[in-house]
């Protein structure tokens, strides 16, 4: 049995529809507007076999560079051994969807300017480096209310 090398080989689950996600594409995919300059993230549809991406762009994150009627060409750098080459791939609609990849960035960039514009206003210096999650407070527990309790597995019991 020789061993499949072509296109779509490998791609059993990865281009699958997802749970309860099978039938006709939502309309929304189609009424989306996107821009050049626009951060996507490609995740083939199955459904729609025409303007797929290849399968090693499956799941990548480019930057659209120009828009057509029906797809968009999008810029992304692929790894290639020590270096990354940028790729250019036209893909459809349909295999693309809006990268969630900026908002946290958007939202900590509009949080900081409130931040500073308060700092301001009190005229007090202002922290605004991400501290990492310190570990939790120490505390100690009395045994005098919380009497230990031994745990110990039910017998397993037939009743038929």
């Amino acid at each position: 049995m020789g061993h499949p090398a072509g296109l779509r080989a490998g791609t059993r689950y990865a281009f699958s529809r997802g749970f309860r996600q099978h039938g006709q594409i939502r309309l929304s995919t189609y009424l989306r507007q996107y821009r050049v300059g626009d951060i996507v993230d490609i995740k083939v549809n199955g459904a729609v076999q025409k303007g797929m991406a290849h399968k090693v762009y499956h799941g990548k994150t480019g930057v659209i560079y120009n828009v057509t009627k029906s797809a968009v060409g999008i810029i992304i750098y692929k790894k290639v051994k020590h270096r990354y080459i940028e790729k250019r791939i036209n893909v459809r609609i349909e295999h693309i969807q809006p990268s969630r990849s900026r908002e946290d960035f958007l939202r900590r960039v509009k949080e900081n300017a409130e931040l500073k514009k308060k700092a301001k206003a009190e005229g007090k210096p202002v922290q605004l480096k991400r501290q990492p999650a310190m570990p939790r407070e120490a505390r100690t527990i009395s045994f005098k209310d919380n009497k230990p309790e031994t745990v110990a597995p039910v017998a397993y019991e037939t009743t038929i």
